[in-house]
């Protein structure tokens, strides 16, 4: 009965072990077939984060691009503007300079003649004053009316100041005519120093003393320069821009002073050339303003920054005159400022443009 008993005990044993091997066997083909699944899903899981990543580089690569391309607009849409400003502003100027030169050279050209006249006529006076000391008392009283003897003396001082206003009215239309240089579309070879003269003299208002503040020192430093290749209207424009703005920074800062503090120190733009390394012109314009601020002197040369109220400025002249110098004459803009003591703006072009592709 025993044995029986165990036999029967056996039995179960083994069948449970059999139980338990199958279930231990699935077990493992589950476990197995589990980390297969989990090895399959790692493999996609790496697999998307890799192209998540790729796209994630393409994206920014794209948007980067994006932002060049849309920077390239911005520039290029800053100089269509510009040059058809330049272009109307350069015929504008160039047609009321020639409407003007006409009738003013027609007058200076006369002028010699009534001054001629006016001492004959003068010198006939004189004669007859000379022998007939006591005419008829009708031309005694006009004599006095008209006050003859200050007549003869005002007259010539008239013609005088006359011949020099008709003078100054053709350097200034001449002025005008060589600021637009609107034939020399070309590169040629120019005088600088001639460029920077016109410019100050069409900036000549805003140099003159006024009942508010004394006018503005401009210290001219000139080197011995050779004529240099450029783009004659395009430079001038430079320099206009920069000019502007020192003058700008200069008014700004008076709004600060009194008159007796201008006048101990005094406003001022100080205009340097000379030659770098045989092959380099360089022009540096430095005012005694108020400086640029540190936090915006990054954003100088960006198209549409500007610190001007609005309607005063478009933020486009220094970023026009940045590519002007860099692009168009292969040259180097760049300049330093301490606030509370002022700017210097640094041109420096090669004497020479031969050879050089402009873009």
């Amino acid at each position: 009965m025993d044995n029986q008993d165990n036999s029967i005990q056996i039995q179960e044993l083994e069948k449970t072990n059999r139980i338990l091997r199958k279930k231990l066997e699935r077990s493992e083909n589950e476990r197995r077939q589990l980390e297969i699944d989990i090895e399959t899903k790692e493999f996609l899981l790496k697999k998307v984060i890799c192209e998540l990543e790729d796209s994630q580089i393409d994206l920014q690569q794209r948007g980067q691009e994006l932002e060049n391309t849309l920077d390239s607009l911005h520039k290029m849409q800053a100089q269509i503007i510009q040059s058809e400003k330049m272009s109307a502003l350069g015929q504008m100027v160039a047609g009321i300079a020639h409407e003007i030169n006409n009738p003013v050279s027609f007058i200076y050209g006369n002028l010699s003649y009534i001054s001629q006249y006016t001492h004959d006529l003068l010198r006939l006076v004189q004669l007859y004053h000379r022998y007939v000391p006591n005419p008829p008392a009708e031309i005694q009283t006009e004599r006095k009316t008209i006050d003859l003897e200050f007549l003869e003396k005002d007259a010539i001082m008239v013609l005088h100041s006359m011949n020099i206003g008709t003078e100054r009215i053709r350097e200034i239309v001449l002025s005008l005519r060589n600021f637009s240089r609107l034939d020399e579309t070309e590169c040629k070879a120019v005088d600088i120093h001639e460029g920077i003269d016109n410019t100050l003299m069409i900036l000549q208002h805003r140099l003159k003393a006024t009942d508010k503040s004394p006018g503005v020192q401009i210290i001219r430093e000139y080197g011995n320069l050779c004529h240099v290749e450029c783009y004659a209207g395009q430079l001038n424009q430079v320099f206009m821009n920069i000019l502007v703005n020192a003058l700008d920074a200069l008014e700004e800062l008076n709004v600060k002073r009194t008159y007796q503090e201008i006048r101990d120190n005094p406003s001022r733009i100080m205009i340097r050339t000379s030659v770098v390394d045989l092959q380099w012109v360089k022009i540096a314009i430095a005012d005694n303003g108020s400086g640029i601020p540190e936090s915006i002197q990054k954003q100088i040369f960006n198209p549409f920054f500007t610190t001007k109220p609005v309607g005063k400025g478009t933020g486009m002249g220094m970023a026009i005159s940045y590519q002007i110098i860099t692009e168009k004459h292969r040259g180097k803009l760049e300049f330093f400022s301490t606030p509370g003591k002022g700017t210097e703006f640094v041109i420096q072009i090669p004497i020479q443009q031969e050879g050089w592709p402009v873009i």
